[in-house]
């Protein structure tokens, strides 16, 4: 069976908010998920997954610290994510506060990690945004996250 693991920080709860919705909809299309606050991951253990989302609020139009940190912290498996399935979302304060270039920083360092990053032709196309309190319309963009990274999973 496929593994996922969902990470994400958030200091307000919003990116949590987002996070469950991804790992639920992942969950719920039969793959193996752990939803984990960044501050609780090693990243030791990012090999074991065969996906790994990433969430995080935008500051100063990019990843937080402690997500930053992770990717850091990931350079000793460098080459060893080859070939494993990514994605991103991301909430900011305001509109056009940052959350597509929070998304792209971390899509970029999966990238350079060789993971498979799939887009969206409708909706968020590079991963789920909500500014401020995720509402209905972010949270059905993480459950298609959820719904498309299965059926990625499922190719595999």
């Amino acid at each position: 069976m496929a593994k996922a693991i969902v990470i994400y920080y958030s200091r307000s709860g919003n990116t949590r908010k987002m996070a469950e919705a991804v790992a639920g909809s992942l969950t719920k299309e039969g793959v193996e998920t752990v939803l984990k606050d960044v501050l609780d991951v090693s990243a030791d253990e990012l090999p074991g997954y065969q996906a790994i989302v990433v969430g995080s609020p935008t500051y100063y139009g990019t990843m937080s610290a402690e997500i930053k940190k992770l990717f850091d912290d990931s350079v000793k498996f460098h080459g060893k994510l080859d070939g494993k399935i990514g994605a991103a979302f991301s909430s900011s304060a305001n509109l056009a506060g940052g959350n597509e270039t929070t998304v792209l920083d971390i899509l970029k360092a999966m990238l350079i990690h060789g993971m498979i990053i799939q887009g969206d032709p409708q909706g968020d196309h590079y991963g789920p945004a909500a500014i401020g309190a995720p509402d209905e319309r972010s949270l059905k963009e993480c459950a298609r996250l959820g719904l498309r990274l299965a059926k990625l999973l499922k190719k595999q």
